[in-house]
């Protein structure tokens, strides 16, 4: 059994409660931030550039000497951005390796398709093989490696299951795309990342709220904290989605620390690009993800606290646009 400090990941103010010895935890936040929360922003399609370049510009090494868990964006098997690119995660691993991480494993559970067969079709166990990766199907994990998490006032009924992996990692990292969702999650982009840590069983639940989804999926988010974000923005669907929609190409690669933030300049992206009324008519911070998440202390609260961090002209020029549409949100 795990002990205490095994799960501890920051504090927000309030208690979680696991099945698993009814230990109790602090909220998991989004880490020590001192001024504003840095989003690194790249405008290069070559994603072995691109990535270790936005990870360079954050200037943050969570990794060295531990060993990181990997989550994806695996839905389905459809083609990026519906799912996350392979390309994504072979830069991704690879960086991570040269910044010290000592063992990396792919995590992830699917839906609604069986979380083997979509690994199966995107050719991930090869993919590991290539580059030296561990991998875990959360969906064949035993009983025992499922811990309910019961977050006070949530709108979770009785709490909801994570996988224990993820609570015992050293260090978990995500990897999210940048779509909208046309099935009452409005967009997919990291704090979204946190449903397939959970039981598919689960789902149900989610699914039937449709009132309180948008708050359930940043409630996920308090069970654990990210050390690093990626976002794959080289294309993105601006309406429909998950697993198909309408086809953008903004040519960005993202990094950064904060959940809140990083979802905040993906929406400040799809308005730039021109999206559906769900995203258009609605500020930023008033999206349902986003206001419970800020609310639960999981990230920045307005706009004026995210720094967009570029290290080239065309970056910066890009960047110019999204720091405007923040600004005209009270950034």
């Amino acid at each position: 059994m795990l002990n205490r400090r095994d799960f501890v990941a920051g504090s927000a103010g309030g208690l979680l409660v696991l099945a698993a010895g009814e230990m109790e935890i602090g909220l998991a936040a989004g880490g020590t931030r001192s001024g504003p929360a840095r989003v690194a922003l790249v405008q290069n399609p070559d994603r072995f550039m691109a990535i270790p370049a936005a990870l360079d510009l954050l200037g943050f090494n969570p990794v060295k000497g531990k060993k990181v868990l990997l989550k994806p964006n695996f839905n389905t098997a459809d083609p990026f951005p519906a799912a996350t690119h392979n390309d994504t995660l072979r830069a991704y691993a690879r960086k991570l390796k040269g910044l010290g991480a000592v063992e990396i494993t792919i995590g992830e559970r699917c839906g609604p398709p069986e979380t083997a067969e979509v690994l199966r079709e995107k050719g991930i166990a090869q993919l590991c093989r290539e580059e030296g990766l561990g991998l875990i199907n959360f969906e064949e994990l035993p009983e025992a490696d499922w811990v309910r998490v019961r977050p006070a006032g949530s709108h979770w009924r009785d709490g909801f299951e994570m996988a224990r992996p993820v609570l015992a990692a050293e260090c978990v990292v995500t990897t999210c795309c940048l779509k909208t969702h046309g099935y009452g999650g409005v967009f997919t982009m990291s704090l979204k990342l946190a449903v397939g840590m959970t039981r598919k069983r689960n789902m149900v639940e989610l699914h039937s709220s449709v009132f309180s989804m948008r708050k359930m999926i940043a409630e996920i988010n308090q069970a654990y904290a990210p050390g690093l974000i990626v976002m794959d923005g080289l294309e993105v669907f601006t309406d429909g989605g998950p697993a198909h929609g309408t086809l953008k190409k903004p040519g960005v690669i993202l990094a950064a620390t904060d959940r809140v933030a990083m979802d905040a300049v993906g929406l400040a992206i799809l308005k730039q690009m021109g999206s559906n009324h769900k995203i258009m008519a609605t500020p930023i911070f008033e999206q349902e993800q986003i206001a419970r998440a800020v609310e639960l202390g999981l990230g920045v609260s307005s706009p004026k606290d995210i720094e967009i961090v570029s290290g080239d002209d065309t970056s910066q020029a890009y960047g110019d646009k999204l720091r405007e549409i923040l600004r005209s949100e009270g950034g």
